[in-house]
């Protein structure tokens, strides 16, 4: 009996030890999973976000629902014909799942929406950046819904984005106006008036687009995550249906809200550029595969904040492409707030890897060694 006893005692610590090695290693695993999703998240969204900044960045367009519903629709033909060849395979329609996912469909419709209104009249820098204020909302969020909580280094890192975008508004209203008001002496007072007038007002319109695109994008990750494990739907299934159930509301808002006359889409579309265009919008729709199962996966693999943080790293070879491709002002303010955020973006994943730590030693703490339980 006193034998069994003591090789119980010796054994309990090395399971204890064993334990918690599988348990490293299973997080390990884990964390390596992550990796591809994330990797091809940013390649996905920078890809996504310069095409729609140069279909959008036209001085005419306005058709921005026509332009999503055709993204929408290039992106189910390509998933099924890619179905069809059998490369993947995702779940029949069925109206109970579409009944479900309809909400979810609807948010990503304003998402893609309020983004390429940002981007229509905001540069791919200050977009970027702004973007940041989503993951304080999806942060909070979390601490509603799923139990989440903000650490102090976490709240920093907060403050750091806060503050990237407060800087990233300066320069971006500053560059602006330099650019107007040197023009004073050349005409009259009333028309540089005007042209302040028209900055402030298009600037104005842009920030506005922004908020609305930073509260849409929060709700539609943080609804997303739920309505996932409630369907148990994989990210072929929710790009799937995401994007389908979104055309016939695309549609109907282009109907009834866009001007559908020949002299409009003629401004559109002009008929020099009609061509390229039109192959750049469909382009961008085959993208839109990329981006929406990568934003699946994502969600799936990591959390709906690391996911967005994600994003937020993601910003500065974004906010580079926009100035190489578009010749967005490279300033001292630009690039400070650009840096800011990026540090904000570090501090966060400091915060995040501290708080996965905490969390492992408080669950090791939990075990209790059956060497101290009694016999």
């Amino acid at each position: 009996m006193a034998s069994n006893l003591n090789s119980s005692t010796e054994s309990d610590p090395v399971e204890a030890r064993r334990a918690m090695a599988s348990s490293e290693a299973l997080e390990q695993n884990v964390q390596l999973s992550a990796i591809p999703p994330i990797l091809c998240y940013c390649f996905a969204s920078i890809l996504m976000t310069v095409v729609n900044k140069f279909v959008v960045s036209g001085a005419n367009f306005s058709m921005n629902f026509l332009l999503l519903c055709i993204q929408s629709s290039v992106c189910i033909a390509s998933v099924t014909i890619v179905k069809k060849l059998g490369i993947i395979s995702f779940r029949t329609f069925d109206w109970q799942d579409a009944r479900m996912w309809f909400p979810i469909s609807f948010m990503l419709a304003m998402v893609i929406y309020t983004g390429s209104k940002s981007l229509q009249f905001l540069s791919i820098p200050v977009y970027t950046i702004f973007k940041n204020l989503t993951i304080i909302l999806i942060a909070y969020g979390e601490v509603i819904w799923f139990g989440g909580r903000v650490t102090g280094l976490t709240f920093v890192s907060f403050v750091f984005m806060v503050l990237s975008s407060v800087i990233a508004a300066w320069s971006d209203i500053s560059s602006a106006m330099n650019d107007v008001i040197p023009n004073a002496g050349m005409g009259s007072g009333i028309g540089t008036l005007h042209d302040v007038t028209g900055v402030v007002q298009r600037l104005n319109i842009g920030y506005f687009w922004m908020f609305l695109n930073c509260l849409t994008s929060a709700t539609y990750v943080l609804t997303m995550r739920k309505r996932i494990k409630a369907t148990g739907f994989s990210d072929w299934d929710s790009m799937f249906y995401s994007n389908l159930l979104s055309i016939p509301v695309l549609a109907i808002f282009s109907i009834i809200l866009e001007d559908w006359g020949t002299e409009n889409l003629n401004r559109n579309f002009p008929a020099e550029t009609r061509t390229f265009l039109l192959m750049a919008i469909a382009f961008s729709g085959a993208a839109a595969v990329g981006i929406s199962y990568t934003t699946a996966w994502c969600v799936r693999v990591t959390s709906s904040t690391t996911y967005s943080m994600v994003g937020a790293l993601n910003k500065l070879p974004v906010a580079a492409s926009g100035m190489l491709f578009f010749g967005d002002a490279v300033t001292f303010g630009s690039v400070s707030a650009i840096g800011v955020g990026f540090f904000a973006g570090l501090l966060y994943a400091v915060a995040k890897n501290n708080q996965k730590k905490a969390d492992s030693r408080m669950r090791s703490e939990v075990i209790i060694p059956l060497s101290n339980r009694k016999p």
